[in-house]
């Protein structure tokens, strides 16, 4: 083996690339391509994992300055989710910090992805039937219920925090979170998820054989 493979090893730790070289079988040099096509994938669900975020926190944040004000989200009864406060209190620290003013806009993007998704759990259920149906409609018009939006955007959300922390995400069934992340963009925005399938490179980054894992007989090597 290349001495510059042996410091890649060294580099990854001795942890995580002894998971990419179980998958490898053992071979070092395929374990460090599965580490490269990891690295790859992330690189091109990083497109669409931005957009579905970003419309996903205006179209709730227009929905709600609608029905109420612009500074909703500063309101106890729409703060409902244990950390959603915590979030708040940290954003418009981070915006103190770099003496930054606390417009509206401002503190809609400093709030994290997890604040977001958390206005879609069952404890808010009452305000999706009252308000917040109103971010995404389905391609023939029809309205959505709560889960079907919220169901696959819990899996999206640990994919996003997966690939914003550098971690394996070979072993998941990647296409089909691909095209539920069209889809729901999709639901919110048919220009957003034009833009999406326009720039990202996933599809092409995408193996055509698929990925190939050596794992134990009780995995199946995909995530759901």
């Amino acid at each position: 083996m290349l001495d510059s493979e042996s410091e890649i090893e060294a580099v990854l730790s001795l942890e995580r690339f002894a998971r990419y070289l179980e998958w490898a079988g053992g071979d070092r040099a395929m374990a460090l391509e599965f580490y490269v096509l990891n690295t790859r994938l992330s690189e091109a669900l990083y497109t669409p994992l931005q957009m579905l975020e970003v419309a996903l926190r205006n179209r709730i944040h227009g929905v709600m300055t609608a029905a109420h004000h612009d500074r909703w989200f500063e309101d106890d009864r729409f703060l409902m989710a244990g950390n959603q406060q915590r979030q708040l209190f940290k954003a418009i620290e981070d915006l103190t910090s770099d003496k930054r003013e606390l417009t509206a806009g401002r503190m809609v993007a400093a709030l994290t992805f997890s604040f977001w998704t958390a206005m879609l759990s069952p404890i808010y259920d009452a305000l999706w039937q009252t308000t917040l149906h109103k971010i995404a409609r389905r391609q023939d018009g029809k309205g959505l219920r709560r889960k079907d939006f919220s169901r696959p955007l819990a899996q999206i959300r640990t994919l996003r925090n997966r690939v914003a922390h550098h971690e394996p995400i070979i072993y998941w069934n990647l296409p089909k979170h691909y095209e539920a992340i069209i889809q729901l963009t999709e639901w919110l925005s048919p220009s957003a998820a034009n833009w999406s399938r326009t720039h990202s490179r996933f599809v092409d980054a995408y193996p055509a054989e698929g990925v190939r894992l050596h794992l134990p007989d009780s995995q199946d090597g995909i995530h759901a």
